[in-house]
Parts: C-alpha cells; sequence; structure tokens
C-alpha cells in the first residue's frame, strides 16, 4: 500500500472495523467451504492448490521484496522453513483433514483457542510468567475444547470416542501456537509481504512431496469443475491474502488488544453459515463449550496482553486461515 493511500485509509477509520468484521467471515467460510467440498478435493490437494493459487497471485508483488532481502532469507532459511513448516502447510493441511470428519462449527470452536495455546505453549517453552487469572483462563478455555469434543458426553472422552476430526483440529492449533512461540524466539527482520511471500512459497515446496504422495498412492486427484475451482480460489483469496491484508490495517489502526475482539466472530460466523449451507445444527455442548471457550480467552487475553498481542502479530505476518 502506497504512503498516500494508507494516509488516507487511515483518515477513514471505520474501514479498520469493516475489514476486522470481514476478517472473521472469511475465516469462518473457510472452516464451511472446507467442510462442504472435502469429498470433492482431497484434503493435501485442497492445501497444496491453495498456496500455489495464493503464492501466484501474490508472487508479483512479493518477488522484488524477496529479491531484496535475499541475504536475510539466506542466512535465517532454516528457521523459516521451520515456520513455514508449522504454519503455512501443517496447520492449513490438518484443518482440512479435521473437515472429513468433523462439522464446521467444530473447527471453528477449536481454531478459536490459538491465543490459549499461544499462552499456554510461552509459558511451558519460553518460561513466560503466567498469572493466576490468566491460567483460569487458560484451564476454562480448554476445558471448553474438551466439553466441544466430547460433545457433552464424558463416555467420549473416557471411552476414547472422540471424533478424529476434533482431534485433528487441535493438533492443527496447537502446530500454530508452535509456529508462534518459534517466531518470537527467532524473528525474521523482514517486511510483511515479504514474509508472507516467503513463507508459502517455503510452505509449498513442504508440501509438495506430501501431495505427490497423496495423488499417485492414497486419494489420487480431483475433478477440476466450477464448484471446486471457486473453492479454490476462495481458499487462495479470502482467508489468505484478504484476511491477511485488512487484519493487517486492522491491528494497526486500531491497536493488537482492541482487535483480538473481533476473533470471537469466527465461531459465530462460523455457526451461521454452516447452518445455512451445512444445515449443521447447534447443540447444549456448542454453547457449553463456547462459553467456556470465550470466558477462558476473555480473561487470557485481559491479563496476558503480551502474549496476545504476539499472537496477533504473528497472524498479521502470516496471514492465518481459522
Amino acid at each position: 500500500m502506497s504512503s498516500a493511500t494508507s494516509g488516507i485509509v487511515s483518515r477513514i477509520p471505520g474501514l479498520a472495523y469493516v475489514g476486522l468484521v470481514l476478517t472473521p467471515l472469511f475465516w469462518a467460510g473457510n472452516a464451511v467451504v472446507a467442510r462442504g467440498t472435502v469429498e470433492h478435493i482431497p484434503p493435501l490437494s485442497m492445501s497444496f492448490w491453495r498456496w500455489v493459487i495464493a503464492l501466484a497471485i501474490l508472487l508479483p508483488f512479493g518477488l522484488p521484496g524477496m529479491w531484496h532481502h535475499r541475504r536475510v532469507i539466506r542466512a535465517r532459511l532454516g528457521s523459516m522453513l521451520a515456520l513455514a513448516t508449522f504454519s503455512v502447510a501443517a496447520f492449513n493441511s490438518l484443518l482440512y483433514y479435521a473437515a472429513i470428519t468433523t462439522t464446521a462449527t467444530n473447527i471453528a470452536l477449536i481454531n478459536a483457542t490459538i491465543p490459549i495455546f499461544v499462552a499456554l505453549l510461552a509459558w511451558m517453552l519460553l518460561g513466560d510468567r503466567t498469572r493466576p487469572i490468566q491460567a483460569l483462563g487458560i484451564a476454562l478455555a480448554i476445558g471448553g475444547i474438551l466439553t466441544v469434543v466430547a460433545r457433552g458426553e464424558l463416555s467420549v472422552l473416557t471411552g476414547l470416542q472422540a471424533q478424529p476430526g476434533d482431534l485433528i483440529m487441535v493438533a492443527a492449533v496447537f502446530s500454530w501456537g508452535l509456529f508462534s512461540v518459534l517466531l518470537r524466539r527467532q524473528a525474521v527482520p523482514l517486511p510483511a509481504l515479504t514474509f508472507l511471500t516467503t513463507q508459502i512459497l517455503l510452505g509449498t515446496l513442504v508440501i509438495l512431496p506430501f501431495y505427490l504422495v497423496d495423488l499417485f498412492v492414497f486419494a489420487g486427484g480431483f475433478e477440476l469443475t466450477r464448484n471446486t475451482a471457486m473453492s479454490l480460489l476462495y481458499f487462495a483469496v479470502f482467508p489468505g491474502i484478504l484476511a491477511y491484508a485488512f487484519w493487517n490495517h486492522g491491528v494497526h489502526a486500531i491497536g493488537p488488544a482492541r482487535a483480538a475482539i473481533f476473533m470471537y466472530l469466527t465461531p459465530v460466523f462460523a455457526s451461521i453459515l454452516a447452518g445455512i449451507f451445512l444445515g449443521e445444527s447447534l447443540g447444549a455442548f456448542h454453547m457449553i463449550g463456547g462459553l467456556l471457550i470465550f470466558a477462558g480467552l476473555v480473561l487470557a487475553t485481559r491479563t496476558g496482553r503480551r502474549q496476545a498481542a504476539y499472537s496477533l502479530r504473528s497472524q498479521e505476518q502470516n496471514g492465518r486461515d481459522t
């Protein structure tokens, strides 16, 4: 964005709020569209081609920055490869695998706990101080996740009968938490667009061998129809590029703490869209689990703003897709 355009946009603060409302809508749409098309596009194909399309769109804009900062990229290649593996490659691929056996609503609810996992992993791996009320928030959010995973029935947990998709989504959120903590420990001094383009390029290369094995040995390919093409285009443009741009501007315009509130809209939008397009209905365990998750998020992010702000900066740099 040019300085002149940035100046114009900064004088229209309402645009930041519009963008921050659209961002969780796009993230919710990611879960809903994935759930609706996973029977037609294998998850690894979904993840691989999503990033190929996004890379094709971004490369003309990001390539000059990659060339200009090539020495930094070369010096930090190992760190950037690890970051791309946990975020672009693992997080999104796991999310699409989760869509096979769980609902879009569950995906969005579990995805909303990313700040909790970041704070928890920062405490475990980096030794960050955790206040008692923040620890309570983490405990409540984990209780909410278990409620959703168990579908409100203790026997599901004790009998190890949880939906595989719910557990895969927990693994996806854990992967994003590792990315966030690793990014904090090994920060890469690159402009946001350069970082994003490099991350997508490296992440796509990480996915490539797994995609080829899946293509020729396991799931096979998919039929390119109008619907599958539109789904892939949606994944690349809306929860990827546009959500990144809107979130980036919103965080800069109103600050990360205030922008964090808009993250709570993702499961709300997901439940509405899933009800309209997929016929999913909300159960009592969704309500109870959602309330526990939201209460935990409020407690954790109000008293642990350093971790919450860091998590948001991580998403700003990488353009996350809940």
